[in-house]
């Protein structure tokens, strides 16, 4: 990858993260697997990239999700939330990962001016950081609806509403493995290929090692048709785990999955022989996990068959599948720019639009799954568009 320059204070804080891991390679005989590497990369307590205090979000960030391109996706968000919340006669709504607290923001006044402004809205943050900047958000945008606002450090016991996790699933850690034309399944893990002087960053690669039960009986499944060289891809046990843990604790309502993906066909397609795995550094996006573990976000992208099968095993019903594009179209975004409005006002938000439904844009790339629970209203987010049966 061409090279980036890391900022002076950022670099002791990676060289503490690296060594934590290096300690858990030998630990572990020189061996650990990517599902771990990624975990401690992301979520290591204060050192990992979303629990540590960079900037992630906007331009001065990594990476632009579309919560804070402006209000257009938040509002058409709030039409099928409020949809939801008006055939439940209330509820709370829950959002996962809340970013920088632009969603919460736009949906809290959106679902007021609709009418169906919900009884709390709960949001489950790992990051102090993020937590910090997602209350100076609503306060600034919101403010009125601040003290409906509660902030948790897990699952509640109990939940009766709507749940929004946005570009939640692409960042639960995955497991790498390989499969050879002879059939032939390796775990690609994580080792130490130098670890130079103690003063110095470890530097991590791939190292293969012979796969559990678990993994190996996953990918037997997946039937994998390989011609030619090795076949590398991910598989989100954490996420299909994720999805459990939610049907438990459901009770009534609906789960709004917003991430960027495919379904399996397309996800595990021959010609994505080097899986999906994406990293983003300072609006640079490039594919090695082990450049500078806690400064870089690392992304899987979304197996959205596997996320329904999961979902129905735990006990959802499916309730809906659409592209962005055609989800955002469904629940009104083209009504979202007024006729009256001035000419520059108009054009931004025709920007915003583009960006957010065009295929070439992230209107395709990104889906919308919906699964619900004792609901058994449709959804009108996929009156223009339900590909369940393709899935």
């Amino acid at each position: 990858m061409t090279p980036i320059q890391v900022p002076a204070e950022q670099k002791a804080d990676n060289q503490v993260l690296s060594d934590d891991i290096r300690r858990l390679i030998e630990q572990k005989e020189g061996w650990i697997s990517f599902e771990q590497y990624m975990q401690m990369a992301l979520y290591s307590p204060g050192r990992g990239y979303y629990s540590g205090g960079l900037v992630k979000l906007g331009a001065a960030g990594d990476f632009i999700t579309a919560p804070e391109m402006g209000d257009l996706f938040a509002f058409s968000l709030a039409a099928q939330v409020a949809e939801i919340l008006d055939k439940l006669e209330g509820g709370a709504l829950f959002e996962f990962g809340a970013g920088s607290g632009a969603l919460a923001a736009g949906l809290l006044n959106e679902l007021e001016a609709l009418g169906e402004l919900p009884e709390t809205y709960l949001i489950l943050e790992l990051s102090g950081d993020l937590r910090a900047r997602q209350q100076e958000t609503i306060k600034e945008r919101a403010g009125k609806h601040f003290p409906r606002v509660v902030w948790l450090d897990a699952l509640p016991t109990q939940f009766r509403g709507v749940v929004i996790a946005n570009e939640v699933l692409d960042a639960m850690p995955v497991r790498v493995f390989e499969q050879h034309t002879s059939g032939s399944v390796m775990e690609m893990g994580v080792g130490i290929s130098d670890t130079g002087s103690e003063t110095e960053e470890p530097v991590f690669r791939w190292m293969p090692r012979e796969p559990d039960p678990v993994l190996a009986s996953a990918v037997q499944a997946l039937n994998l048709q390989i011609d030619g060289q090795a076949y590398r891809s991910e598989i989100a046990f954490q996420a299909l785990a994720w999805i459990h843990s939610l049907a438990r604790v459901l009770e009534q309502g609906a789960v709004l999955l917003i991430d960027y993906g495919f379904r399996q066909a397309e996800y595990y397609h021959p010609d994505r022989d080097q899986g999906t795995l994406m990293c983003h550094y300072q609006h640079h996006a490039h594919p090695d996990p082990f450049f500078k573990p806690g400064l870089q976000d690392i992304t899987a992208h979304v197996n959205f068959t596997a996320i329904a099968l999961a979902a129905e095993r735990a006990g959802f019903d499916l309730a809906g599948y659409a592209t962005q594009g055609a989800f955002l179209l469904s629940t009104g975004v083209l009504d979202r720019i007024p006729l009256d409005a001035p000419v520059k006002q108009q054009l931004e938000l025709a920007q915003q639009i583009k960006k957010l439904t065009l295929p070439h844009e992230m209107g395709e790339l990104f889906k919308v799954l919906a699964l619900t629970k004792n609901y058994a209203s449709a959804l009108s987010g996929f009156a223009q568009q339900n590909h369940l049966n393709r899935l």
